[in-house]
C-alpha cells in the first residue's frame, strides 16, 4: 500500500508539538531535519510508530527523521503545506540549531571553528619560536649568526602573518570567499602601516578622511598579533558579500561584489573596528601600568592577561617593560606577571592533554602546552583552553595566584621579551621564580583536571570496561568518505549493503554501508562519538560522530519483533563512546530460533551528505 504522504506529515507535526514548536525544517536525500523549540513536547515513541518514519536521530540540536530516498521530498512538501512554513536548506537548519545556543557559546564556537584548521601552523610556529628564542638567550653568539636569523624568520612567520591565516579560515567559517578574506587579512598588516608591535615606541602616521564636512582621523597602524578584530572584519566582509550577491544582477556580479565588498570592509575596519581596538589598547595599557604597582593589581593582571592575548592587545606590554628598565637600576617586575599567566595556561592545557581520551585532543594539547611553557601561549589558548572554556578559567585562577606571589616577593627581570622557562635567563631570583611557576602552573593544572569533565563523560561503564578485548581496536575500516573512516563493528565476513537480506537496507534507503555475517556475539563502536539512539527493543544503536557522521548499527533483520529478547545493551542515549568500546551483546542462536537472519547492518545513514563514499573490506 502506497504511503499517504499527507497523513505522514500531519502525524509528524502532531507528535513534535505542532507548528509553534518548530524553529526550522529541511530535508536531505533520506531524512527530514527539524529544529525544535522544546524537546519536552516531542513524543518520540509515537514518532517511531508513524507510518513512513524508519528511524530517528538527534544530533547537533537537530531532530532527524529517516524517511527514505524519493519519499522524504514528498513528505517534506506536505509538511510545509501542513505547517505553512517555507522551504529551507540543510545549512538553514544547522544555523537555526546553532542559534538556539547561548550567545557566549556561539561566539566561542565560532572562534574554535576558525582556529581548529590552523592549529598545526601556530603550534609548530609556537614551539619553534620558543626554542629559537631560548637558544639565542643561552648562546648570545648564536643570536648573531645567519642560522639564528633564518630560523627566527621561519619560526615567527605564522605569527607575523597570523591575521591573514585567521582571515582565510574565518571566511570559510562564515561562508565568504576565502580569497577576499585573504585580501582583508593582508590589508590589515600592509607594509604601509605601522607594525602593531611598534605602537607606543613610534608615533603612527594618520589618514584624514573628509566625509560630509566631517574630518575622520585614522591612525595607520597594522594588526599584527590581533585575532578578534580580524574575525570581526571578515564576518563583516562575509555579511556584505552575501547581501550583495542576493541583490546584484548576475551580469555585473563578478566585478561589483568583490570590489564593493573589499572597499566597504576595509574602510569600516580601519575607521570603526580599528579605532575601537586602538582605544582598548590605550585603556588596557594605562590600567596595567596602574595595577602592577601593587600585589593586588598584579593579581588582577595575572587573571585578565590571557584575554588580552585573545584580543591581540598583549604586544603593547613591552612599553611597560621598557619603561621599567629605562630608569637607573630599573627592574622589570611585569615579566613575572606575564610568566605566571602564561605558565598557568600551560598547566591548564597540559591537564587537558593528560586527561583527554580523544587522540585528536591529545595531539593538539600536549604540543600546545609545551609552546606555552616556552612563553608562546596562542596555541594553548586558542587550540584548547578557550575552546573548552573551563581550562582558560582554571588558567586565570592559577595566573592570579602566581602573579600575586611574584609581586609580593619582589621578583624582577633584567630584560624583557621572554617568559616561562626561558625566563630563567633574565630573572634575578631563580628560586622564587621556580616557586612562581610551580604555583601558577600547578594550580591551573589541578583546577583544569577537576573542572574539565571529558574523561568522565566518555568513560565506558565500569562493569564492561574490563571486558573490552584488545581485538576490538584491530578491526579494519569498512566504510570511508570525505567525513572520515568507520571500522567494522563485529567479527565476521563483510558483505555489501546490497546483499543484506532486507529490501530497505539493500536499496540503500537508510544510507550506504555494509552487512556483516557475524562470528561473534558482541558489537563494538566503529567510531568515536555519542550514542544518539538506542532502540527500545535493544537491537539497534545510533552513533553521531565527527563531521556530523550518523552511523546506524542494526543487529539482525526484523529483530524488532523479538522485543529485546536475546539482546543486552551496554550504553544509553547520550553516552560518549570510543572506537572499539563494547556496545552490545546479542544471542545468535535466539535470533536464528526466531527465524531471523543474524546479519549485522552497519550504515552511514547520511552518506548522501559526503563525497567519495566507499565500503567493503578492501578500502
Amino acid at each position: 500500500m502506497a504511503l499517504d504522504y499527507r497523513k505522514c506529515a500531519e502525524e509528524i507535526v502532531s507528535h513534535i508539538g505542532g507548528r509553534e514548536n518548530i524553529v526550522q525544517a529541511a530535508h536531505c536525500a533520506t531524512r527530514l531535519r527539524l529544529v525544535i523549540k522544546d524537546n519536552g513536547k516531542v513524543n518520540k515513541a509515537a514518532l517511531e510508530n508513524v507510518d513512513g518514519v524508519k528511524g530517528m536521530f538527534e544530533n547537533n540540536g537537530q531532530l532527524q527523521l529517516i524517511i527514505g530516498t524519493g519519499t522524504v521530498n514528498k513528505v517534506y512538501a506536505e509538511f510545509l503545506s501542513v505547517t505553512g512554513m517555507t522551504e529551507a536548506t540543510k545549512d538553514d537548519v544547522k544555523a537555526a540549531a546553532a542559534a538556539g545556543q547561548p550567545v557566549w557559546k556561539r561566539i566561542l564556537k565560532a572562534i574554535g571553528d576558525v582556529f581548529v584548521p590552523i592549529l598545526p601552523a601556530i603550534v609548530a610556529s609556537g614551539l619553534m619560536m620558543g626554542f629559537v628564542e631560548a637558544m639565542g638567550k643561552v648562546y648570545p653568539e648564536f643570536a648573531q649568526t645567519s642560522w639564528y636569523d633564518f630560523l627566527d624568520m621561519v619560526a615567527n612567520t605564522a605569527f607575523a602573518y597570523l591575521p591573514v591565516i585567521v582571515a582565510i579560515s574565518a571566511a570559510r567559517v562564515f561562508g565568504g570567499n576565502t580569497f577576499l578574506g585573504a585580501v582583508i587579512g593582508l590589508a590589515m598588516i600592509h607594509s604601509n602601516l605601522l607594525n602593531a608591535w611598534a605602537v607606543g615606541t613610534v608615533a603612527p602616521k594618520v589618514w584624514e578622511f573628509t566625509l560630509l564636512n566631517f574630518v575622520v582621523r585614522v591612525m595607520k597602524v597594522g594588526y599584527q598579533g590581533h585575532v578578534i578584530p580580524v574575525i570581526i572584519a571578515v564576518w563583516l566582509m562575509c555579511t556584505i558579500e552575501k547581501w550583495l550577491h542576493k541583490h546584484t544582477p548576475e551580469m555585473i556580479d563578478l566585478f561589483v561584489v568583490p570590489f564593493t565588498t573589499v572597499l566597504l570592509t576595509t574602510f569600516l575596519t580601519f575607521t570603526i573596528i580599528g579605532p575601537i581596538f586602538s582605544q582598548l589598547e590605550t585603556w588596557v595599557l594605562a590600567g596595567a601600568q596602574i595595577l602592577v604597582k601593587n600585589p593586588i593589581g598584579s593579581a588582577v593582571m595575572g587573571a585578565i592577561y590571557p584575554w588580552t592575548v585573545v584580543m591581540g592587545l598583549h604586544h603593547m606590554y613591552n612599553v611597560i617593560e621598557a619603561g621599567m628598565l629605562s630608569v637607573e637600576g630599573g627592574l622589570n617586575t611585569w615579566m613575572p606577571i606575564a610568566s605566571a599567566a602564561n605558565f598557568a595556561q600551560f598547566g591548564a592545557c597540559l591537564a587537558v592533554g593528560f586527561k583527554a581520551r580523544q587522540q585528536r585532543t591529545k595531539v593538539v594539547a600536549i604540543p600546545s602546552s609545551l609552546s606555552a611553557a616556552l612563553g608562546i601561549t596562542e596555541p594553548a589558548i586558542f587550540g584548547i583552553n578557550l575552546r573548552f572554556f573551563k581550562p582558560i578559567i582554571a588558567g586565570m585562577i592559577g595566573g592570579t595566584v602566581g602573579a600575586f606571589y611574584g609581586a609580593f616577593s619582589g621578583i624582577g627581570a633584567a630584560a624583557y621579551g621572554v617568559t616561562g622557562i626561558p625566563g630563567y635567563l633574565t630573572i634575578q631570583q631563580p628560586v622564587q621564580y621556580s616557586i612562581l611557576l610551580a604555583i601558577s602552573g600547578g594550580i591551573a593544572f589541578i583546577l583544569s583536571w577537576i573542572m574539565w569533565k571529558e574523561e568522565e563523560a566518555e568513560a565506558a561503564p565500569a562493569e564492561i570496561k574490563a571486558e573490552e578485548p584488545a581485538q576490538a581496536i584491530e578491526f579494519g575500516t569498512v566504510i570511508s568518505s570525505s567525513a572520515g573512516e568507520i571500522a567494522q563493528c563485529t567479527a565476521g565476513k563483510v558483505i555489501p549493503y546490497t546483499e543484506i537480506p532486507d529490501p530497505t537496507f539493500a536499496a540503500g534507503t537508510l544510507g550506504q554501508g555494509v552487512g556483516i555475517q557475524p562470528e561473534d556475539e558482541f558489537v563494538y563502536a566503529p567510531i568515536d562519538g555519542e550514542i544518539s539512539s538506542v532502540a527500545e527493543s535493544k537491537h539497534a544503536i545510533g552513533i553521531s560522530g565527527e563531521n556530523d557522521m550518523e552511523v546506524l548499527i542494526h543487529v539482525g533483520v526484523d529483530t524488532v519483533e523479538m522485543k529485546g529478547d536475546g539482546f543486552e545493551d551496554f550504553v544509553k542515549e547520550g553516552d560518549k563512546v570510543k572506537k572499539g568500546q563494547k556496545l552490545m551483546k546479542f544471542d545468535r542462536e535466539k535470533i536464528k530460533a526466531a527465524g531471523h537472519p543474524d546479519t549485522v547492518v552497519l550504515l552511514l545513514t547520511n552518506s548522501d551528505d559526503y563525497e567519495n563514499v566507499k565500503f567493503g573490506e578492501n578500502i
